[in-house]
């Protein structure tokens, strides 16, 4: 079966490439970080769906991030990244703050400006009678202590968790696909690209044919692991596992040619909205793998998430590579029988 891919035209048929002569339209991944809250979700129903071991409970001393990256354990993960400035800080009037406070303002100090202001106005916190909070009962309970216990509001600075579900991006030109030498990965007839496992003799070719990491090899097995795009449901007409978990619709499976739509869409919302920091990652099919199956919309460079800024295929260059060797080839034939001939001569 064919298995080569090319880099023509956003709506390149990669299935009909692969032998796929009747198929559906390709399918893929649309991820908007712009609402994903750090759930895990799609984590969760990912290894419970494909039984993907647990990645342990080590959070690798990066927030909440418990799995550091994709790999063969793990086929879906969301990144946590804290940066010190909020998306859309505001210094005053946010909504209900008194009138004079600012975004700086803590809670705390606006409490205790307003219980002033009761004490002033006669016992009454606004038109409210004055409330004291009640003491909760001492039921011999043990106590935890958490995150941020020991430290008052004041001492916090602004920040803002850039979250965000990475996962294959089924790439138009696989170079998974290119380099495995035994058929064990191939392009389904959705336009997705799968490892049978079966099939896989664990030589890792594929590794190192990734630009983006995602493709690793079983500690236990040996053999190549990473997302099928639940390709088992997608049979059954049923959406991945993740996009169907997901509870902000983060994560939006559906035609790639009409997501690449609603992503762009989706971008000059938020251009409108002041955002202007809004980008697509792996829509472009001019870039260095053709476009991806699985995309992505981010509030910052590539970088910031783990991702590559410019991802090029590794065997991108091997058809001209090819040609260039079988031209000197040739050329140091014609040569030596050249050389042959005049010696006889």
């Amino acid at each position: 079966m064919k298995r080569t891919n090319s880099l023509s035209g956003p709506l390149h048929d990669v299935a009909g490439d692969a032998g796929h002569v009747d198929h559906p339209p390709r399918v893929g991944f649309f991820t908007d970080t712009s609402v994903c809250i750090g759930c895990k979700a799609c984590e969760v129903a990912c290894k419970e769906w494909n039984l993907v071991p647990d990645d342990g409970f080590d959070l690798l001393g990066m927030s909440m991030d418990n799995t550091g990256s994709l790999g063969a354990s793990t086929w879906r993960h969301v990144a946590f990244v804290e940066q010190p400035v909020p998306l859309g800080a505001q210094t005053s009037g946010l909504a209900g703050l008194p009138t004079g406070t600012s975004a700086g303002t803590t809670s705390g100090e606006v409490v205790a400006s307003r219980l002033r202001a009761a004490e002033r106005g006669g016992g009454e916190l606004g038109t409210s009678p004055l409330e004291v909070p009640e003491v909760p009962e001492d039921l011999g309970m043990p106590t935890f202590q958490r995150p941020g216990d020991g430290t008052g509001a004041e001492s916090r600075t602004d920040f803002r968790w850039l979250m965000s579900s990475d996962v294959c991006k089924h790439c138009t030109h696989a170079g998974c696909l290119d380099v495995c030498p035994t058929g064990a990965l191939f392009r389904t007839e959705f336009g997705t690209v799968v490892v049978q496992q079966d099939i896989c003799n664990g030589c890792g070719y594929c590794v190192s044919g990734c630009p983006y990491g995602v493709i690793d090899r079983g500690v236990v097995d040996g053999r190549a692991h990473k997302c099928t795009l639940c390709y088992d449901r997608l049979h059954d007409g049923l959406e991945p596992a993740c996009a169907k978990a997901c509870p902000t619709d983060s994560i939006q499976f559906g035609e790639l040619d009409e997501l690449r739509e609603r992503a762009a869409n989706r971008v000059d919302q938020l251009h409108d909205r002041g955002v202007t920091e809004a980008r697509l990652y792996g829509a472009d099919p001019d870039d260095g793998v053709g476009g991806t199956g699985a995309f992505f919309l981010l509030l910052d460079e590539p970088e910031v998430y783990g991702l590559p800024p410019d991802p090029v295929v590794p065997t991108r260059d091997a058809p001209a590579m090819w040609r260039a060797a079988g031209a000197a080839g040739a050329a140091f034939l014609t040569a030596g029988i050249a050389a042959f001939l005049g010696t006889r001569r």
